[in-house]
């Protein structure tokens, strides 16, 4: 009875609910930088998100750190969109609370601040999700991006290198987005894969499930994970590896990351016995590191720290390490199969020697503002095509909005 192995579900036609210059698969901070950034550069654009709050895992998965947007040797290396994502993040903050993970821009940071305290802080915040989570609503919508929550993109339909619509369902059913151009920020390199694109996945992520928790009525931070490999080679890991395009993975992932915060509120409650223990806030989506990324023309390479690229698109440092500075090319951005399709985000092409860099969220910022201006310009000037991009254009594009693209900032700076 149960033994057929695949069904054929009958053919329909999908109603064209929307057309748009630009659709962003995707509504982390590589999505929200890269939707903001092409409507400010004139394009009509539509943001879909499968959650019901933009942000991704800086807000529904609590992972709060605004890592630096620095080298960690005095140098701010990333500028424009990311760096007012960094302080909306914090706009709202009065105080730190070293306890409850948040922290406001260091001083030394603000206009005027001493280069030398500088070189011994980054540039960094910690920031409240709950806060950020609607800033992040309120600030794309004032920049006139259509938004649809509670969409999940779930096909492609091309023709000629290009794609034309993406299939989506939602609470409407299934239908189809027309599109000039689309960014590919859904974390996963979801629109590359289905788009025909190269792609690489890794099974290397861990449970891990960052919370929040009440004490006595004050507010904690937990980042509870178990041990992650930054060379993102499954067999250093010292617990199971979970992929990120497989469901049951996912799944067991999400499990496992919440029988972990139970093992750590456990944990907690012998460390304080008489106190009033209450988990607060878990994450709500699968806390994933690297999952598929795209490989294109180009990959990014450890070995390509402190090298210029005539054909940079923007700069990213490390958070892991003081020093190193990184120029990303709009090869690594943009399609191969697909004329018309850019990336934003940890599933650019990057490779295993630089993932654990790239995948955070700096890095989302900065990449999402320059494939989000980039699919503008393409737009505007070549019919969609990322390809016939001038490469002055989208630089100095970016440039004039605050983007740090610089030959001296990728050099090494003295320690």
């Amino acid at each position: 009875m149960h033994s057929i192995s695949t069904i054929r579900e009958p053919s329909r036609s999908l109603p064209v609910t929307g057309a748009y210059d630009i659709v962003v698969a995707g509504g982390g901070v590589a999505g929200v930088a890269a939707a903001v950034a092409a409507a400010r550069a004139g394009a009509t654009v539509c943001l879909i998100d499968k959650m019901c709050a933009l942000g991704g895992l800086a807000t529904l998965g609590n992972v709060t750190v605004w890592l630096p947007i620095c080298d960690g040797r005095g140098r701010q290396v990333i500028g424009g969109i990311a760096e007012e994502l960094l302080r909306l993040s914090v706009r709202d903050l009065k105080q730190d609370d070293r306890a409850a993970g948040l922290m406001g821009v260091p001083s030394c940071w603000e206009a005027g601040g001493d280069p030398a305290a500088r070189v011994a802080t980054r540039f960094i915040a910690r920031f409240n999700p709950g806060a950020y989570l609607l800033a992040l609503e309120e600030w794309l919508l004032a920049a006139g991006v259509k938004l649809l929550y509670d969409t999940r993109a779930c096909g492609v339909h091309r023709a000629r290198h290009r794609i034309t619509h993406l299939i989506v369902e939602n609470k409407s059913g299934r239908s189809a987005l027309a599109c000039r151009a689309v960014v590919d920020a859904t974390g996963d390199a979801d629109i590359c894969h289905w788009a025909g694109e190269a792609t690489e996945t890794l099974d290397s992520n861990v449970a891990s499930g960052w919370f929040y928790y009440l004490l006595d009525g004050a507010l904690h931070l937990s980042q509870t994970s178990h041990p992650y490999s930054a060379a993102l080679l499954a067999g250093e890991l010292t617990s199971r590896g979970y992929r990120g395009d497989d469901a049951d993975d996912v799944t067991a992932q999400l499990i496992e990351s919440r029988a972990l915060i139970r093992r750590d509120l456990s944990r907690l409650a012998i460390l304080h016995p008489a106190g009033t223990l209450q988990p607060f806030a878990p994450p709500t989506l699968p806390c994933l590191r690297a999952t598929r990324r795209l490989v294109g023309a180009a990959s990014l390479r450890e070995a390509d720290m402190h090298v210029w690229r005539d054909d940079a698109a923007c700069l990213t440092g490390d958070w892991r390490r003081r020093g190193p500075v990184f120029a990303i090319t709009l090869d690594m951005l943009r399609g191969v199969t697909n004329r018309n399709l850019a990336c934003a985000g940890r599933c650019i092409s990057a490779d295993c020697s630089i993932w654990d860099c790239t995948r955070a969220i700096p890095t989302c910022a900065v990449t999402g503002e320059a494939a989000g201006t980039a699919a503008a310009l393409a737009v505007r000037d070549c019919d969609g095509d990322l390809h016939k991009l001038e490469i002055g254009s989208l630089q100095t594009a970016l440039r004039t909005r605050g983007n740090l693209l610089a030959p001296g900032l990728v050099a090494a700076a003295q320690a």
